[in-house]
């Protein structure tokens, strides 16, 4: 007997070392970073994922209830912020490289009262339409911060302050996680501002700063200010180029030349007559820059089909198409850009169509409504992505990194929900969502870039 109750013994204590060796052997098969209990393809799963981060104060009704892209006023129920979880942030270092052919137009215009002493831009006026009669039916006054902003969405960071660093620093973080690698900031010259706000030419140090440190790149975009004519124009240039030229963030793109040009945006170029814009911009103009210190590649706004040939006379050496509602203008038509860039080649010009998520401005024109373009969750945005291209472009510029206002933002937005507004979101995805979807797209285009430069001879690097 006492030699059956140790002969059982020594199997059970060999089946036991059995088992304890196999457990060691799975565990080695596991990927060193895996942790017990990682939920496996829980990313894919966006509704579910948001359920996890969120909580369960929301269920999947409500949540297609608030994602519709109308706002509901005049709701009786207090006010929810909603923020994601910081894991939800990719890791810099596994992104792949900056694509410098991807630019995102980019806005410093906003204020807070601790930053500014005083809320700028997140209080737009409600703009009257242009018919008195129509005006009359519509809301009248400035929005009233921080619950009611001049914006459809409502952004992660809260209202923050364009002047506050660390909102510079989390801007560049997200476009450098999306892959961008240019910023077009938006700028006005020493002195003058849009109607809404104030001058920003004293960020512009700070944003390089912050630029370079997340290897971005920046150019300008130069705003319709009053008075733009040829001759602040130069002086507009020649400041910039004087001031910012030597960081190591200031902006040049490589021609077939092989020359590396400054380059710059001039938003609404076609308010000046092409005789104005040749005196700055061909080689026997009065204030021309050509073969100077100062030479730059200048890119027109390309709206009406008519405006090519004024571009060509002008001087100018490319096109983009900014508005990120298709239809609204003959250059933000999709289906426009292969003539487009077939013109483009012609006369040597680049083609920089401009994309965007969407389009929503009805909370400061109410009167817009036909303009909409619902985002769809990012199929909106993948079509415009695919459509430009489809066209081969020199560069794609993006509509917009934050232009609140009119809903064509790619920052992150959160859910919100006050007593008279519910504000849009991009639920049931995650904030990220677009800078995720720009992210991919950045890596296709420089792909497909590649394949096709050489035949265009376009500087591939």
């Amino acid at each position: 007997m006492a030699k059956f109750r140790r002969r059982t013994c020594i199997i059970l204590s060999l089946f036991i070392l059995f088992i304890f060796s196999l457990m060691m052997g799975l565990k080695m098969l596991r990927p060193n970073k895996a942790t017990f209990g990682d939920p496996f393809g829980l990313e894919l799963l966006p509704v579910l994922h948001q359920q996890t981060r969120l909580g369960k104060s929301f269920d999947s009704q409500n949540s297609d209830k608030i994602n519709s892209e109308t706002n509901n006023k005049n709701l009786k129920s207090v006010e929810i912020t909603m923020k994601p979880s910081k894991a939800s942030e990719p890791y810099l270092e596994e992104l792949q490289p900056l694509n410098y052919y991807l630019h995102v137009f980019y806005y410093s215009w906003y204020g807070n009262p601790q930053f500014d002493g005083k809320y700028i831009h997140w209080n737009h006026p409600i703009l009257k339409h242009w018919d008195p009669r129509l005006t009359k039916n519509y809301p009248q006054g400035k929005h009233s911060p921080p619950d009611d902003i001049g914006s459809s969405f409502y952004p992660e960071l809260g209202i923050y302050s364009s002047r506050d660093p660390s909102v510079i620093e989390t801007h560049m973080k997200q476009m450098y996680s999306a892959s961008i690698g240019v910023l077009a900031l938006s700028w006005y010259p020493p002195g003058t501002n849009d109607e809404n706000g104030e001058n920003t030419d004293d960020l512009v140090p700070t944003i390089l700063d912050k630029a370079h440190k997340y290897n971005l790149k920046v150019t300008f975009h130069i705003e319709p200010y009053s008075n733009r004519d040829d001759q602040n124009m130069y002086k507009n240039v020649k400041y910039i180029i004087d001031k910012y030229g030597n960081h190591p963030a200031f902006y040049r793109y490589k021609t077939k030349t092989g020359t590396a040009l400054p380059m710059f945006y001039i938003y609404d170029s076609y308010i000046t007559k092409p005789e104005k814009w040749a005196n700055l911009l061909t080689t026997t103009g009065s204030q021309s820059v050509r073969n100077s210190p100062y030479d730059a590649l200048f890119i027109a706004l390309l709206v009406e089909s008519k405006h090519r040939y004024d571009i060509l006379q002008a001087g100018f050496d490319g096109i983009y198409t900014y508005f990120a509602t298709n239809g609204f203008t003959y250059g933000s038509s999709y289906e426009n850009w292969a003539r487009i860039k077939f013109f483009c080649d012609q006369f040597n010009l680049l083609f920089i169509p401009s994309v965007g998520p969407g389009y929503i401005d009805t909370s400061i024109r109410p009167w817009n409504a036909q303009n909409t373009r619902n985002r769809i969750s990012g199929k909106y945005y993948e079509t415009a992505l695919g459509a430009a291209l489809h066209a081969h472009p020199s560069v794609i510029s993006i509509t917009s990194f934050n232009e609140w206002h009119e809903g064509t933002q790619i920052e992150k937005a959160i859910p919100k929900r006050t007593s008279s507004t519910v504000y849009l979101d991009y639920r049931p995805h995650k904030p990220s969502l677009y800078l995720e979807l720009t992210r991919r797209w950045s890596e296709k285009y420089s792909k497909e870039r590649a394949t096709y430069a050489l035949d265009q001879k376009l500087p591939v690097s």
